[in-house]
Order: C-alpha cells, then structure tokens, then sequence
C-alpha cells in the first residue's frame, strides 16, 4: 500500500520548501536551475553551491562543451529532488542553492583557470562544497587548486582517459593534464587517489608521466570486477579523508553518451558507474565536478541527462558527507 498520502507529500513540500521552490512545478515551466534549487548568491545561506563552468577553452578536438551547464541544467530538472536508488533527499541534509555560473573569459586558458580558481577560493573560504557541471576537464585542475591547498586530497576519478598527459602545443593546463597538474602541485595526493574507466587511446604516452602511487583501473578491470567491488576498492584506497569526485561522461561508452570531445569506444554502461557512485557513500566528500558533456554531440540529449543524473548522485554523496561533518 502507498504511503503518499496528502499528508506526507505536503511535509515533504514544507521541508524542501525555501531549497527548491521549482520541485513541485513541471520541469518544463519556470526557470531552469539544477534540480529546481534556488538561485542565489549569497553564500552564507549555502552549504553546497551547484555551479556552471562554461567553458571549452582547454580542448583540443570536438569542442561544444562550454554548453554542458545549460544543457544540464535543463535535464536536470527531469530528476526532481529525491535519488530513486538510496533515498536520499540532499535538500534534507543541506542548504543546496544554485549559485550560478561565473563570467569565465571566452578567449585565454591561463585567464580561464585564474578565475575559476579565484571563484572556488571563495566558495572555499565561505564553507560552501561546489558540486561543478562542466566544461571541459581542465576546469577540475584550479578547482582542486583552490580546494586542495594546505590539505592534498584523495582523488576518485571517473574516466576514458588517464589525463596525466604532457604539456600539449606548449600549454601544460587543457583537459588532458589535470591528474598530472594536481598532483605535481601537491593538492591531490596520488597514494589515496583512484582511476577508472581507463581505455586511453594515449596510454603509452600518458604512462610515461603517470604519478608514482597512483591507482589505475581499466574498463575491462571495472567490467570484471563488478560495481559493488570497485566501489569497495575505491574505499581501500581513498581512506578517511577529505576527497574530490571527477566524473567525465566519457567513461560511458558513446553508444550511450555521445555527446562527449573525446569518445572511445568500449565504455562502461551508466547503471555500472551510477552504482559505483553510489558505493561511495559515507566518504568525506568535500567536492565533485561532471565534466566534457558536449550538447552538439548529443542530438536526443541523452549525455546530458546522464550527466545531470551523476551530478545529483554526487550531490547526494556530498549532502551526506555534510551532515556527517555537522553531527
């Protein structure tokens, strides 16, 4: 017997209420924020900030995805508030707010990567978790940057690609090189740091600067390992501290997300990486980003509801991981 009763959903209503306003209108009606959460930008009235990065500056093949955000955004509003898998209702946990996208330069990587990291060192400093939709993979090296300084962090890292790549036409930052980036900064320490996913077309390339300690799982380890194990390898390597979640859509294979810059063909199905997300629950989760969703790549728009989907289990994972902090 259902247990919806007018009763129940008008509590549920007055506990979101004033978190997500949008949640109880058709998602096609009123303005597109994620997941129906309110715009805001006053932080001190947030404890995770949903943010936009448009940005593709540090592509360098089939760029599109300085609309990931928006397209995102839009899908998001499909998901409503509630994770269908674990119950979790982040809106119950945290102050969950929209907090917008900045005013990224349109030409200039180095610009690009200053202002992110500027934008993040204030979210840090004002105790607000950014949970990002990306963009492309470069934006995650000045978010770990500013996240990650005096406290390196674990490093959970959801992808085709290795991305410790060199310095690629004589820029070290683009979205090949932020694993390489953060840990050679010191912000993610590689010992408690994990890869997935892993089919690299420039493997034998990126393995020659892959950093010493650093965890590396391909997709046909993933495929035979099972969701429940990785996660729990996840789990032995990580530990106890702070961690970052990066999850590029292209750790799907492109039958199922096309909308990506760099496919490769192989890839893991989405209930498999959705499930691994939600194994993690539990960890420290201190920030999270969903990266390289390329709309002209993605005609039914399927990516990016895919991605927007990450997006809310890892909303989950931090609402979580905030609450635990607070008790």
């Amino acid at each position: 017997m259902s247990s919806a009763t007018p009763e129940r959903i008008s509590d549920l209503q007055a506990r979101i209420a004033g978190y997500g306003q949008a949640a109880a209108r058709m998602h096609h009606s009123g303005i597109a924020t994620f997941f129906g959460a309110d715009l805001t930008d006053d932080l001190a009235t947030v404890d995770i900030g949903l943010v936009g990065l448009p940005t593709d500056a540090g592509l360098h093949q089939r760029p599109g995805a300085r609309y990931g955000p928006r397209a995102i955004r839009d899908a998001s509003r499909m998901l409503r508030y509630q994770n269908v898998s674990t119950g979790v209702i982040p809106f119950d946990l945290a102050r969950v707010a929209d907090v917008g996208d900045p005013d990224l330069e349109l030409f200039g990587l180095e610009a690009i990567v200053a202002q992110i990291e500027e934008r993040y060192r204030e979210l840090r400093a004002a105790g607000v978790v950014p949970i990002t939709a990306g963009g492309d993979h470069s934006i995650t090296f000045p978010i770990l940057r500013a996240l990650g300084e005096g406290r390196p962090l674990a490093l959970v890292h959801l992808d085709a690609h290795h991305d410790t790549a060199p310095p690629m036409r004589g820029s070290a930052v683009h979205h090949g090189a932020p694993v390489l980036n953060a840990v050679r900064e010191g912000v993610v320490d590689a010992s408690r740091s994990i890869q997935l996913g892993m089919r690299d077309p420039w493997a034998e390339v990126e393995s020659l600067f892959h950093p010493e300690g650093l965890t590396s799982l391909s997709t046909d380890e993933v495929a035979a390992l099972g969701p429940a194990a990785v996660a729990e390898r996840i789990r032995e390597v990580v530990g106890s501290g702070p961690v970052y979640v990066s999850f590029d859509v292209d750790v799907i294979d492109p039958t199922m997300a096309p909308g990506t810059g760099t496919p490769v063909p192989g890839g893991l199905a989405p209930l498999d990486v959705l499930t691994i997300l939600r194994g993690l629950r539990g960890l420290d989760v201190v920030g999270a980003d969903v990266v390289e969703t390329s709309p002209p790549w993605d005609p039914a728009g399927m990516t990016a509801l895919t991605a927007a989907q990450a997006m809310f289990d890892l909303l989950c994972l931090a609402a979580e991981a905030h609450a635990a902090r607070s008790a």
